[in-house]
C-alpha cells in the first residue's frame, strides 16, 4: 500500500483499465493536455482512443450514448460538473433511460467525469454541487469519492458497470494524499465506509465534506462525543442499511452535503431516516448544506457558504443539546 494523490490514483486507474480493455475510449474537454492531470499520458499511450472534443457538451454527452450502445466503454470527461447542464438532454433523456426502454438489450457503460463543488474560487458557473439533480433521474449511478483509495476503487467499479455513472471529483481535492491498496483495487458501488466510529451521533458526510466532518469528529472525540461518521461514497445507489443501522444506534443524525439545501442529497437522507427510523430519533435531524444561492467568486464569501468544522460541530451540539468549546 502506497500513498498517492487523488488525481494520481484516477490517472493510474485509467491507464490500467485502458491497457486491459481496448474497448475503453476517453473523450472530452482537453483530455489530451489534461488540465487537471487525471488523463495525463493517455493520448501518448493509447493514441486515437483518447480524443479532444469541440467545446459542445451536447455533442459529448450524446456521442457517449451512441458509442456505448455500439459496444464501447466510454469515459466522457466534461471538465467542470457545471458543464453537464449543457449536455443534460442526452444524459437525462437517453443515457438514463435506454437500458430500460430496450428491456436490457442495450447496455450503456458510460462514465461521465467532472470536477464539482466550491473551494477554489472558481465562481458561480464552475462551483455547483449538482449530484442531487442526477440522483433524480432514476437510471444513473452517482459516485463521489472522498479519498484517493475510493477514487481508484469507485472509478474502476464505474468503468465495469453496464449502467451510466456520474463520477464527480471534488474541486481542490486532487492534490490530497492517502494510502491506496496495491493491485486492481475496486470499491463496490452502493457500499458506504466508516472513517470514524462512535455511539453518540450519526453523521453522514458526502464527497468533499468527509474531510471537514472527520476533523470535527476527531475534535469532538476529545470532548467526549462519539461520532459515527458515514461516507456513502455513492448517493445512487445509497447504502441506506448502514445509515439506518447507525441512526438506530445513536438516536441522532447530522447530514453534511455541499449541495444547496433545497432538494439536496442531505434532504433525501434525512427523509429516509425520518420515514424508516423515526422511533429511534431523540432529536430533530440537522442538515449542514449550502444556502440556496449561487456560489460567489470572492474567496471569503465562498468560504462562509461552505460547510466547515465549526458549522458541523454546531449542528452536532444542536442535536445533542450541548455547546462545545472551540479548541485554540
Amino acid at each position: 500500500m502506497a500513498k498517492k494523490r487523488m488525481i494520481q490514483a484516477i490517472n493510474e486507474t485509467l491507464h490500467s483499465e485502458m491497457a486491459k480493455d481496448e474497448k475503453i475510449v476517453v473523450f472530452g474537454e482537453d483530455v489530451e493536455i489534461s488540465l487537471f492531470g487525471d488523463t495525463r499520458g493517455l493520448k501518448e499511450k493509447f493514441g486515437t482512443r483518447v480524443r479532444n472534443m469541440p467545446i459542445s457538451e451536447t455533442v459529448m454527452s450524446g456521442m457517449a450514448v451512441g458509442a456505448a450502445a455500439a459496444g464501447y466503454k466510454v469515459i466522457c470527461h466534461m471538465m467542470f460538473g457545471n458543464f453537464m447542464y449543457t449536455g443534460f438532454d442526452s444524459i437525462a433523456n437517453q443515457a438514463s433511460k435506454l437500458r430500460y426502454m430496450t428491456a436490457g438489450q442495450i447496455s450503456l457503460p458510460i462514465v461521465y467525469m467532472g470536477v464539482f463543488g466550491g473551494g477554489r474560487s472558481a465562481a458561480a458557473q464552475h462551483s455547483d454541487a449538482m449530484h442531487p439533480m442526477f440522483m433524480n433521474l432514476g437510471g444513473i449511478k452517482v459516485a463521489l469519492p472522498a479519498t484517493p483509495a475510493d477514487a481508484m476503487g469507485l472509478l474502476r467499479a464505474s468503468i465495469h458497470d453496464p449502467n451510466p455513472v456520474m463520477f464527480l471529483q471534488a474541486a481542490g481535492r486532487g492534490g490530497e494524499s492517502g494510502e491506496v491498496p496495491d493491485g486492481d483495487h475496486i470499491v463496490e458501488l452502493g457500499k458506504a465506509s466508516k472513517p470514524h466510529e462512535g455511539d453518540d451521533v450519526t453523521m453522514v458526510a458526502i464527497g468533499a465534506m468527509v474531510r471537514p466532518a472527520l476533523r470535527a469528529a476527531q475534535k469532538l472525540a476529545k470532548q467526549g462525543v462519539g461520532v459515527d461518521l458515514i461516507d456513502p461514497r455513492t448517493v445512487v445507489p445509497l447504502d441506506t442499511d448502514t445509515i439506518l443501522a447507525s441512526v438506530r444506534k445513536t438516536g441522532s443524525l447530522v447530514v453534511v452535503d455541499e449541495a444547496r439545501d433545497l432538494c439536496s442529497a442531505a434532504s433525501h437522507i434525512a427523509a429516509v431516516c425520518a420515514d424508516q427510523a423515526f422511533e429511534a430519533l431523540k432529536a430533530p435531524i440537522r442538515r449542514v448544506t449550502v444556502p440556496d444561492v449561487a456560489m460567489p467568486y470572492s474567496p471569503p464569501l465562498e468560504k462562509a457558504l461552505l460547510p466547515n468544522e465549526a458549522s458541523i460541530t454546531e449542528a452536532v451540539g444542536q442535536v445533542l443539546g450541548k455547546s462545545f468549546v472551540e479548541e485554540t
